[in-house]
């Protein structure tokens, strides 16, 4: 479960009453830690993994009561940061040893590996996803992902306040001038019901820099055969090369 916890989302309180009643097991949170919230999913043995774009906000965030962090670096779809996720997971691992994930543009399994070469332990993946048959989003959605590559990708904070990465073709269909974008005021962020349109992410699609190597709309199984297939591959490649590495120093010692 995924929740925006800004003040200005109307449907927070309802949809955490879901949560709880349900007991969802993994409850994500962005735009604002809160305590109120974490202790409530906390209430029934949940836990709470927290996006953040910074290691400031990472501080917070587990001050707050979160259990692990979504690192959302630069690349990452929709809302995302700018960080590199070398400088982001570098300075989070400096102090927090719990859970962390890492998101932007991971999409196939070398990125995977890499994720957790960089000291994540798990990789984030969303926009490959949205390209999937299961996927409730639009087809028209889906095919443009598999048109685009990260040069179509849009940064800008217009869209809600707080920047984020969106399809180039989708902001020209919503009728906006996608290189010549004004900068939102970020004090009249607004995640309530009652948004004027264009809206993301029903008008205005956020996507991943990652996006490049999607060609086509697999079944969700199928791309997880890819990634698993993938990253054994980029796994076996680095042992095999770590192993003519020692051999050879054997050799020549």
């Amino acid at each position: 479960m995924n929740q925006i916890v800004h003040r200005s989302n109307d449907r927070l309180e309802h949809d955490m009453e879901v949560c709880v009643r349900y007991k969802v097991p993994i409850v994500i949170t962005s735009l604002g830690a809160r305590r109120e919230i974490n202790d409530a999913v906390h209430s029934y043995g949940g836990i709470v993994l927290h996006d953040v774009i910074d290691n400031n906000f990472a501080r917070k965030a587990i001050d707050k009561g979160a259990d692990g962090l979504i690192a959302v670096a630069a690349g990452a779809g929709g809302h995302a940061g700018t960080q590199s996720p070398f400088a982001l997971v570098q300075e989070i691992r400096q102090w927090f040893d719990g859970p962390l994930l890492l998101s932007g543009a991971i999409a196939n399994g070398r990125a995977i590996l890499a994720a957790q070469a960089m000291g994540a332990d798990l990789a984030y993946i969303g926009s490959a996803f949205i390209a999937t048959q299961e996927a409730n989003a639009v087809p028209g959605y889906k095919q443009m992902i598999t048109e685009c590559s990260a040069r179509d990708v849009v940064h800008t904070n217009l869209i809600t306040g707080v920047h984020g990465n969106y399809l180039k073709p989708s902001l020209v269909n919503a009728g906006l001038d996608p290189d010549n974008l004004p900068t939102s005021d970020p004090t009249q962020m607004n995640f309530g019901s009652d948004r004027q349109k264009p809206k993301a992410w029903k008008d205005i699609w956020g996507c991943g820099q990652g996006i490049g190597v999607l060609d086509s709309i697999p079944t969700a199984g199928a791309l997880v055969e890819r990634l698993a297939a993938e990253y054994r591959a980029a796994r076996g490649a680095l042992l095999g090369a770590g192993q003519a590495v020692a051999a050879h120093e054997a050799e020549t010692a």
